[in-house]
């Protein structure tokens, strides 16, 4: 079993920046495509950015140009650097691991922007 551990959240003003850290308990980035969600209302998870095994990222429309997702096989670690904060970017930030048919999270990591 796989465990990812978040942090790095906090509070922050709009405008400002945090960067949120997802430790795996295993060498897995490397076959394993990584992601940060974000919850929303009605107890769903929407996709704030992707970073594929082999290094491929996505983001979501609403924070592309702000928020950079990179990994460090080596280290275990994935990154969500977050720049130029809203106020409608609190949530709790949850880390993802997947693959076929496999799937873990993290217990999700606060962060609130307000001023």
């Amino acid at each position: 079993q796989v465990q990812l551990v978040e942090s790095g959240g906090g509070l922050v003003q709009p405008g400002g920046s945090l960067r949120l850290s997802c430790v795996a308990s295993g060498n897995i980035f490397s076959i394993f495509d990584a992601s940060w969600y974000r919850q929303i209302p009605g107890n769903h998870r929407e996709l704030v950015a992707d970073i594929s095994s082999d290094g491929s990222t996505n983001y979501a429309p609403s924070v592309k140009g702000r928020f950079t997702i990179s990994k460090n096989n080596a280290k275990n670690t994935v990154w969500l650097q977050m720049d130029n904060l809203k106020v409608e970017d609190t949530s709790v930030y949850y880390c993802n691991a997947a693959r076929i048919g496999v799937a873990y999270w993290g217990q999700g990591t606060q962060v609130t922007v307000s001023p």
